[in-house]
């Protein structure tokens, strides 16, 4: 039996190595992405400084793994087998729970997935416990028998709960005070507006992060004597006092001699952030295992033939005393994972690009209807309060806000927006760290950034409806990733404690296969990506010439894949009306939806890479691409009303279409997707001689389908009974004559879009 738990043992620490590694590489951007893209120092250092935080937030983390001994349930009423059916239910859900969202595409968190996977799991043990009275004899509970209040930690749990979904709302509420105020301080052109206010920011940001990470970050740490922790709490107040003085003046010093200060806390925030992230994060991915391990190494030592079903683990009640080497040797992990991981670096990038201040690149989310109600409310609300301020007081805080005239001084990341994202953000995990809460250092970190950037007004009222959306997803996500974990957790924790230990060597099986099989398909993935390096010419290039060009090519496949799409819908729509198939009718219609949502998208983007070339080719040009995409889209609700009839009337099994009518309609089908073929290799090659000859064809289709929709309207007014079938075959006869007129104005369009310019 012992060897079953060993092997058992081994599994959660194989898991808790592969958990580091790919936590690192998902985590890393929340600490990085701020120094590099402020380019507060060259990589190298960031990443030293950044290893340097996470290594050392990982050695005085060991307070934070009470929460898996004991902060959800009570060990004294669980017996060593039922904890450890608790522990393998955790990290075997969270392995199934990160493969399932990462299939759906869907956004999850280490922390509270952790948090509700351990209450999931607890709560069903319970539950059985208390229904089979299988519960051990606890002091104090003799003679009343315990209920689920007593064997789970509810109010600590409770507060685990709050904390985390209310890191939200603390986080973007410190975030936009915090920047609002700095910004009022030092403006966008902080450099000029520095004096012996720097000398004050950089004192509070170094003083506070000392109190929160040395001071706080001391307590429950296994490298901190009780001696020295004693004397520290005793001298709390002259420490701050002494280390805001010096740091005040030493800050102010170095702005005297030229040093720029604000790269030094930006890098002091990476530090801070990174050993944050490493404190409070790092019971995510080995507190259970090592939970786990310290219940094996109680029941070999202790148990003294007691049977697994019967040994207590009373033991599990106390605070964990972590072996200084596992935490060591977590932080070599991870520090490893950190300079290593490819993954680690695209995601920084990512991150980079999509919150740099001047990025023009499309919103990565979408719009929602709790969004727009939201932005509209606000709107009103400030809009109020705005009429009633003092207009001289509205036109000095707006002078603050001024953003530099001088773009190239204009850097991914504001040093200013860089250092107030990091220090806070640091101190809000550290201040979570402190009380033993464990709070998302990946929303805690995008929560800052979002408020700081709604008080640099980087929010416009074009983007804050997509920002705010980006909000409502993360809770969101949070609500759907705590139920998963809970509900999950359950039900494997419930065949685990019926199964026995067959029950759990199945399940480490099937997670082995799954672990294995999505390595598979994340790689297949990856080789399946491609940059659209189109794009970031577009954004990126200083060159205009450079920029038209990219975004001629980019617009051409835009186009191309557009009507491309559209002859392969047409014909499909019409052969699964003909063969009476619904499944093909829902699947276009449902990638017609698809299809207009990535137009729309990729419209934005390419409208706003008109603003990067020269305004003589935008004027001039701009005006046709419009016409292209308008066009593209008129053209996907067309298919739409060829579909939706079909797909109703194949739906409810109505008459299918007579044969006369297939024998009829089928040679303008098939002509009408030859033209729609013909204008896509047009647009793709940029050969377009054949225009001419192309268009005349689908002029005279379209005259060919105004006569045969005017002889399917007689038909109608001779037909008697059901004419279910006769609506439908002439609403494709009219549509497609409205798909032709649309795919004419395009080529048109485009013609006038992709010839060659000249000054």
């Amino acid at each position: 039996m012992e060897l079953a738990y060993l092997f058992i043992v081994i599994f959660l620490f194989t898991l808790a190595i592969i958990d580091l590694t790919v936590g690192v590489s998902n985590d890393a951007v929340n600490f990085l992405s701020a120094a590099v893209g402020s380019k507060a120092a060259k990589l190298k250092w960031i990443l030293l400084v950044a290893a340097l935080g996470v290594f050392i937030g990982a050695s005085f983390s060991s307070g934070m793994m009470d929460i898996a001994r004991h902060g959800i349930f009570n060990p004294n009423f669980f017996y060593f087998s039922e904890v450890m059916c608790i522990f393998l239910a955790v990290v075997i859900s969270d392995v199934f729970l990160l493969d399932l969202f990462n299939s759906l595409g869907l956004p999850t968190s280490t922390t509270v997935s952790m948090v509700f996977e351990l209450l999931g799991a607890s709560f069903i043990v319970s539950l059985i416990k208390i229904s089979s009275g299988t519960l051990p004899v606890v002091e104090g509970f003799n003679e009343t028998a315990p209920t689920m209040a007593n064997l789970l930690n509810s109010d600590k749990a409770l507060t685990m709960i709050i904390s985390i979904f209310l890191s939200v709302a603390i986080a973007f509420l410190f975030g936009l005070i915090v920047q609002w105020i700095s910004r009022l301080l030092f403006t966008f052109h902080f450099r000029k507006n520095l004096g012996k206010k720097i000398g004050v920011f950089g004192g509070v940001a170094v003083t506070s992060i000392m109190y929160f990470m040395l001071i706080k970050g001391l307590k429950g740490s296994t490298l901190v004597t009780p001696e020295v922790q004693a004397w520290v709490d005793e001298n709390t107040t002259l420490l701050l006092l002494g280390s805001f003085v010096f740091f005040t003046i030493f800050m102010q010093v170095l702005h005297w001699f030229k040093v720029n200060v604000f790269r030094i806390i930006v890098l002091i925030g990476t530090f801070s952030l990174a050993m944050a992230f490493a404190g409070n994060d790092l019971v995510n991915f080995i507190g259970v295992t090592l939970a786990g391990f310290s219940s094996f190494m109680d029941f070999t030592t202790n148990a003294g033939g007691t049977g697994a079903g019967a040994f207590v683990m009373n033991s599990l009640a106390e605070s964990a005393k972590t072996p200084v080497f596992f935490l060591i040797g977590a932080g070599a992990i991870m520090v490893f994972a950190l300079y290593t991981s490819k993954k680690a670096k695209k995601v920084l990038q990512t991150s980079i690009d999509l919150t740099s201040q001047q990025n023009e690149e499309n919103e990565m989310f979408g719009t929602s209807s709790i969004a727009r109600n939201i932005v509209r409310s606000t709107t009103n609300m400030i809009d109020s309060v705005s009429r009633k301020v003092p207009q001289n007081v509205k036109d000095w805080v707006n002078s603050r806000f001024r953003p530099l005239e001088d773009r190239s001084e204009v850097v991914a990341f504001d040093l200013v927006r860089a250092s107030v994202n990091l220090v806070l953000a640091g101190l809000l995990i550290a201040v979570g760290t402190s009380m033993k809460l464990p709070l998302s250092t990946t929303y805690v970190a995008f929560m800052v950034g979002m408020g700081s950037s709604l008080a640099d007004r980087a929010w416009s009222r074009e983007s804050a409806v997509y920002r705010v959306t980006g909000v409502v997803s993360v809770v969101g996500g949070w609500f759907v990733t705590a139920g998963a974990a809970f509900l999950l957790a359950s039900i494997v924790a419930t065949i685990m404690y019926f199964g026995g230990i067959v029950a759990m060597f199945i399940m480490i099986a099937l997670v082995i296969y799954l672990l294995i099989h999505s390595h598979i398909r994340y790689n297949k993935k990856q080789q399946q990506v491609k940059v659209d390096e189109k794009m970031e010419i577009i954004f990126k290039s200083d060159d205009k010439a450079v920029v038209w060009e990219a975004l001629k090519g980019h617009a051409s496949e835009t186009l191309d894949a557009a009507v491309s799409f559209s002859a392969e819908t047409y014909k499909t729509l019409f052969e699964a009306f003909v063969k009476e198939e619904v499944r093909p009718l829902k699947n276009s219609l449902l990638k017609i939806v698809v299809e207009k949502k990535i137009v729309k998208k990729t419209r934005r983007c390419e409208t706003q890479g008109f603003q990067r070339v020269s305004s003589a080719i935008a004027l001039e040009r701009s005006t046709w691409y419009h016409l292209c995409t308008n066009s593209c889209l008129q053209m996907y609700n067309t298919l739409t009303r060829i579909g939706e009839p079909m797909r109703e009337h194949t739906d409810n099994s109505f008459s299918p279409l007579e044969e006369d009518y297939i024998q009829e309609f089928s040679p303008y089908c098939r002509d009408i997707y030859s033209v729609l073929c013909d204008i896509a290799q047009m647009i793709r090659t940029g050969d377009y001689s054949t225009s001419e000859s192309v268009s005349l064809r689908a002029k005279e289709l379209k005259h060919k389908l105004a006569a045969l929709r005017k002889e399917q309207t007689m038909r109608l007014h001779k037909k008697s009974g059901s004419l279910k079938m006769d609506f439908v075959y002439l609403n494709l006869i009219q549509e497609s004559h409205e798909l032709l007129s649309e795919v004419r104005n395009l080529l048109r369009g485009s013609i006038k879009m992709f010839a060659p310019y000249s000054a």
